[in-house]
Formats: C-alpha cells, structure tokens, sequence
C-alpha cells in the first residue's frame, strides 16, 4: 500500500515538469527562429511579405502580391528534429489569391522531415520532406484534413508502401475561418501520427527517399543513387500555397526515443 502511495505522489510531482518540456517555437512578435524559402526566391527573402505576424498569430499574407505566379513558399524552423511532438492551431481565412491553382484553394500544411533548407534550389515549389496537409470546407483537393503526402518521400501505411502522392483520412475538413487544433507524433523514420481536435485521423511510418517524386527536374533534389534511404530527421516547416492562413500556439516537445 505504501509503495502505491510513494508511487501517486512521485506521478503528481512530475506532472508540471512534464508540462513544462512543451516549448513555444513562435514568440508570437515576428520570425525569429524561422526562415522563408519562396519559389523562384532565394533562401531567406520574404517575397512581398508572404510570412508576417498580426496579432499574435503567424500569418501566410497575400496583400502584397497582384497575383500569384507559383510563388510557393515554406517557412522553416531554424532546428533539425528527429523524435518530437508538434502542436499548434490553424485557420483558413479570406480569398484565394488570383492565380493560384485550384487544387490550392483552402489547402496548405506542415512539412515534416524537410530537407536542409541550403539545399533547396531557386526554382523549386517544395522541399523533400513528408506533409501534413491541411483543407478546409471547399478546397479544390477535397473535404477532409489531416491528410499525408510525399514530396520526394515514400512512407508505408500497415506495412505497405503509399503508392498515391497523397492519402486522404477520414476526418472531414472545417470551414474556414474555424480555428482548427493540429499535433503530429514523430518518432524519426519509424512512426509519425497526426491529430485533429485530440483525434487520430493518420497513422504511417518507414519514411524514405524518392526521386520520382521529383521526375520534372533537370537536377532533382533527390539523388536517383539514395532512393530507398531512411528519412529519420529533418526540417518543420509552414506551408504558402496561395490562400492565406494563420498559425497560433506554435510549440514543440523533443522527445528522447
């Protein structure tokens, strides 16, 4: 009986410590510690503002630009990761830019596992990495969120390798302007799981190159000699897709496994 007590109270005492590992990586006044990368741009340049802060939130901004001309645009966390926890809150809001393409409207999300960000051509609309994608009601890409694609990865579902470049889950996309809670599990090239609102909607792991996933490039940023290498860590980044967006309550917990 004692040795359950002992137990109980030890479990108490380390609760707050563990809520304290959770860290804000956006301080919620501009973008230190991130870096954007747009299309055509070079590492560093915030074309027309694309990523700016308004009230507390990170915002992917298109009132600077006339139309949208495949300025597809990443903001990327400053450090590589490998097993963590992410979590943080988004939302669609207003118009499609002019000129983005239609799959693009109410679609953006959070590429996992990216790429290091000094590798990254000029002329080139998205990093290695595997996404997170995000929807809203509308979208061009479909009606639910929380769904995965493979930008020059290959990642298996149960075992079985994902042939599509994106699989849908099953939880229906929210409306825009509906702020929507995001937190993603990743334990390096094993296992990656995708929350909405606290509910598992997307399970897939074994995470490796894929140079076919970049077959329109002269030189692809994937080296045909590496395919089939694991993908264990790597760069988060923010996605710019063409529809403006907003993140909050950016944080993240490293974890030691």
């Amino acid at each position: 009986m004692r040795g359950l007590v002992l137990s109980a109270v030890l479990a108490l005492a380390a609760a707050p410590a563990a809520a304290q590992d959770w860290k804000p990586i956006f301080n919620g006044r501009d973008l230190t510690g991130w870096t954007p990368k747009i299309n055509h741009h070079p590492l560093g340049e915030n074309w027309r503002d694309t990523f700016r802060v308004r009230d507390g939130a990170l915002v992917v901004s298109y009132a600077g630009y006339d139309r949208f001309t495949d300025e597809f645009g990443h903001l990327i966390y400053k450090t590589p990761l490998s097993s963590y926890r992410l979590r943080f809150e988004y939302r669609f809001v207003g118009p499609t830019t002019p000129g983005a393409p239609a799959w693009a409207v109410r679609n953006s999300g959070v590429m996992l596992h990216g790429q290091a960000p000094e590798t990254m051509a000029l002329d080139q609309r998205f990093p290695v990495s595997v996404e997170a994608q995000f929807l809203a009601i509308g979208s061009g890409a479909g009606s639910t969120t929380g769904n995965v694609c493979t930008p020059g990865v290959t990642v298996s579902l149960d075992g079985v390798p994902l042939k599509p470049h994106c699989l849908a889950s099953k939880e229906p996309a929210r409306p825009e302007g509906e702020w929507v809670r995001f937190e993603v599990e990743v334990r390096g090239s094993r296992l990656v799981r995708q929350f909405i609102d606290g509910k598992p909607v997307m399970e897939y792991g074994d995470i490796r190159l894929d140079p076919s996933e970049f077959a329109e490039f002269a030189a692809p940023p994937v080296d045909p000699a590496k395919a089939g290498t694991p993908v264990d860590r790597g760069y988060i980044s923010l996605q710019a897709e063409g529809h403006p967006l907003e993140f909050r309550k950016i944080e993240l917990l490293e974890l030691r496994d």
